[in-house]
């Protein structure tokens, strides 16, 4: 199978590839420096990319004069382009931390590609550089592996989503970002037409529209990976512009939808490397709503809510037996471990309740 990652290109390896098996093999790699040492004669250089990083040897007997030259005075993220053979580290050199950690590659030729200044931070994972430097200097935070990592689990999740609903009869159709506005709830973001003064484009708070009329126009079966956008403030799981994957299908059950949706789930997770429980778990939302008063819970959490009202109703106590005969309900949580809570600790949960619509709380500690 052909590796195209070193195909037209000015490297025939990457900096992450190279392995013992390698030895005696002449190559050229092209990536950024990230360490360099000096070693009195002998020059040390970690070539990094995105797949990883090689150490390069640059000695002065094996290199052009020129070539040593540039070597003694490389700079960080300076971007190179390194020929040399691969040869082993010896059993005593080898660096268990790295992947290529039991070869290096000696240079013949040392070509810098561009100069760098100093970088603003770390270029490597577990920097505490704050965000705003790191938003700043975007194009050298994504040089980081935890950065690539997450770009690159995006990219499988995507594909393994495509595969997924392309082997279930899907077709994916792109459909307008520019449109007319249409009654869905939130703000739509409006762009304004500069042939047609005076009128506006709205973008899409999803393809709910043009889903439905593929569906009229005998599609049945319609993906997209859409991006959406919403002129509302933040919330803790909505941004302003965000992505989704808008799925239609005509002729179908709910039960259909799920079974295939469970399916498709199922292969994604394994493609991400998440390992997860199939058949799901399925709840009506009445049982959700009972249970947790919410209708997507995440049922690890524990502290269900369990009615009481039949318990308190006409018990005397007013705050609950006026609440039952009004109609409301009343329920409680075993909020275990929290027995030896300060009372006003547990007083400031009223206050939480509150903002979440219940109308009062009672508690009661038993140690």
């Amino acid at each position: 199978m052909t590796d195209y990652i070193n195909e037209f290109c000015m490297h025939d390896a990457t900096c992450g590839e190279l392995r013992k098996s390698d030895v005696g093999r002449e190559v050229t790699l092209c990536g950024w420096a990230w360490h360099n040492r000096d070693h009195g004669g002998l020059i040390f250089c970690d070539l990094r990319d995105r797949t990883g990083y090689t150490q390069v040897v640059v000695d002065p007997d094996c290199v052009p004069e020129e070539d040593f030259h540039k070597a003694e005075h490389l700079g960080r993220e300076y971007a190179l382009q390194i020929t040399g053979t691969v040869r082993d580290r010896g059993a005593d050199a080898v660096n268990p931390n790295m992947a290529t950690g039991e070869i290096e590659v000696l240079a013949s030729k040392v070509n810098v590609l561009n100069e760098s200044v100093t970088p603003p931070f770390s270029i490597e994972d577990g920097i505490e550089t704050d965000e705003t430097t790191r938003m700043k200097w975007r194009y050298m935070d994504l040089r980081r592996p935890e950065m690539y990592q997450s770009l690159h689990l995006r990219h499988t999740v995507a594909q393994a989503m495509r595969a997924a609903l392309n082997e279930r009869g899907f077709i994916e159709v792109e459909t307008p970002i520019l449109a007319n506005s249409t009654p869905e709830g939130a703000r739509d973001y409006l762009v304004p037409s500069r042939p047609n003064p005076g009128k506006f484009y709205a973008l899409p708070q999803s393809p709910q529209q043009f889903k439905q009329m593929l569906m009229v126009g005998g599609i049945e079966r319609y993906y997209q990976i859409a991006r959406c956008f919403r002129d509302e403030d933040l919330r803790a799981d909505r941004q302003p512009e965000f992505t989704q994957v808008d799925i239609e299908m005509s002729f179908v059950q709910e039960t259909d939808v799920m079974d295939l949706m469970e399916g498709v789930f199922k292969e994604v997770l394994a493609a991400a490397g998440v390992q997860h429980e199939f058949p799901l778990q399925r709840m009506p939302w009445k049982e959700a709503m009972d249970r947790f008063g919410c209708d997507r819970p995440d049922v690890r959490f524990g502290m269900e809510l369990v009615e009481l009202t039949d318990i308190v109703r006409g018990c005397g106590f007013g705050v609950f037996s006026k609440a039952v005969e009004a109609g409301n309900v009343v329920k409680c949580i075993n909020a275990k471990g929290a027995g030896n809570w300060s009372r006003g600790d547990i007083e400031k949960l009223a206050d939480v309740a509150a903002a979440n619509g219940a109308k009062g709380m009672a508690w009661i500690a038993y140690t």
